[in-house]
């Protein structure tokens, strides 16, 4: 780069920041007159953005140099050997257990009918790459304090064609990862830890996603970190990072980066299927896959995220202990969060849990909030056995599905982002206090 393009490119980022920094300074507090309480939303400022336009000045539109040090740094974040970064935290879920179907793999990958294990109540995403894949879903139920399948729910799930369990970290709410690892290893059954709602949640210090075999994260704005859209496959096995690299490039053999050619050293030598000798690896495609790369643009941003990393998980377990003391208060009308022993959660949001036998419904507590600007979400697909989507569809449920069922009826959850003020929480407990103090309550 020249001298003067150089100069150019410093003089727009200082100009960026500048910008940035005074919608910042005009951007609205929250107003108690007119309040506002997101559940979630992007946390972002002048380096983010500055990180954007510097990416978007080289117009290398699909991944690149920036793609590659976000990959490098996520790799570094969690110990592990690869990070392949994708356009989505559900594309990271297909991904990850499209891999495990790779030709590459010979008779250790999933065959269609092969079974998967994962929790009735999840985010759809976590299951739905299951049946796509061609393989069949074993739905199990969750626990109402953790809200996460149990071990010995999982065990008692297994039969003669279970190969693997795909399950979620709820709510950034880690599960009981060394027990379930555990009966993976004793099984011989794949692991897939989607992690998109736990970035920086740990058991014993160590971090969630690194105790399977493959793991997923989403960078959706919702999320611990943010690119817009945005995701990300991790593993250490060279294998299964060659299965999950070629199913996010369109299925292909071949592994050179976009714009490189030739990494293999032999790209009119391959003789691979019934293709003629020499025909260019570039275009051999050894797997049924698909094109779910990201962008120069979301990995820029991804970079810039990260260091604020540890601030924002730190924002989040502020903002979740101080609504669980509150909650405390008024235990006898709600099941409160649990963590495992050993459990570090990074929280995604603060599930209010009611029980059976309070003097009010779900329904009344979440319209009394919505009216005061207060937003609230259920726990996603609540029993996604019931979802249209799944009417008529191949699985199979192992037991009951009663405490799923409750967590649907009963259950919501609010935000806990580091967006989430001091005076936002302050207004939402206030809220919380007078329903509560509401002398009429009624099971509706």
């Amino acid at each position: 780069m020249s001298e003067k393009l150089e100069q150019l490119r410093l003089e727009i980022l200082k100009k960026t920041r500048e910008y940035q920094k005074l919608r910042e300074s005009e951007s609205k507090k929250f107003d108690p007159k007119n309040p506002k309480v997101p559940v979630a939303g992007k946390v972002f400022d002048s380096e983010d953005v500055a990180a954007l336009v510097d990416s978007s000045l080289e117009f290398w539109l699909t991944a690149g140099r920036f793609a590659d040090a976000f990959e490098a740094e996520l790799a570094k974040l969690f110990g592990m050997k690869y990070a392949l970064m994708v356009n989505s935290g559900s594309s990271a879920n297909l991904v990850a257990l499209a891999a495990l179907t790779s030709r590459f793999l010979g008779d250790a990958r999933l065959k269609p009918g092969d079974e998967v294990i994962t929790p009735a109540a999840s985010f759809p995403t976590t299951a739905n790459p299951i049946p796509q894949c061609g393989l069949a879903p074993v739905f199990v139920d969750v626990e109402l304090d953790t809200y996460n399948i149990g071990p010995s729910k999982v065990e008692a799930a297994i039969s003669d064609k279970t190969r693997a369990i795909m399950v979620a970290h709820t709510l950034g709410n880690p599960f009981d990862t060394e027990k379930i690892a555990k009966i993976c290893e004793e099984n011989g059954l794949f692991l897939i830890e989607d992690s998109c709602d736990a970035l920086g949640a740990a058991v014993n210090g160590k971090l969630v996603g690194t105790f399977g075999d493959i793991a997923t994260l989403s960078f959706y704005p919702a999320h611990h970190i943010t690119t817009g859209e945005g995701g990300a496959v991790l593993t250490d096995d060279p294998l299964l990072k060659r299965c999950a690299e070629s199913m996010r490039d369109w299925g292909r053999d071949c592994w050179c980066k976009p714009g490189c050619d030739n990494t293999c050293g032999k790209r009119f030598k391959w003789k691979l299927g019934e293709l003629p000798y020499g025909y260019d690896h570039k275009y051999i495609y050894s797997n049924i896959g698909y094109n779910l790369k990201a962008t120069e643009m979301q990995a820029s941003v991804g970079l810039s995220q990260l260091k604020k990393l540890p601030n924002f998980i730190r924002a989040r377990r502020d903002n979740f202990r101080f609504y669980l003391k509150f909650f405390k208060k008024y235990e006898k009308y709600f099941i409160l969060p649990k963590a495992y022993p050993g459990a570090e959660p990074s929280p995604f949001g603060y599930l209010v849990n009611i029980k059976a036998d309070a003097p009010f419904a779900r329904q009344e507590l979440i319209e009394c909030l919505e009216s005061r600007g207060i937003a609230t979400r259920m726990l996603f697909g609540g029993n996604l056995t019931k979802q249209p989507a799944y009417l008529g569809e191949k699985y199979r449920v192992s037991g009951s599905l009663e405490n799923t069922d409750h967590l649907m009826n009963n259950a919501f959850w609010i935000g806990v982002y580091p967006g989430i003020s001091s005076e936002m929480r302050g207004y939402v407990t206030k809220v919380f206090a007078e329903f509560f103090g509401n002398p009429t309550l009624k099971r509706s």
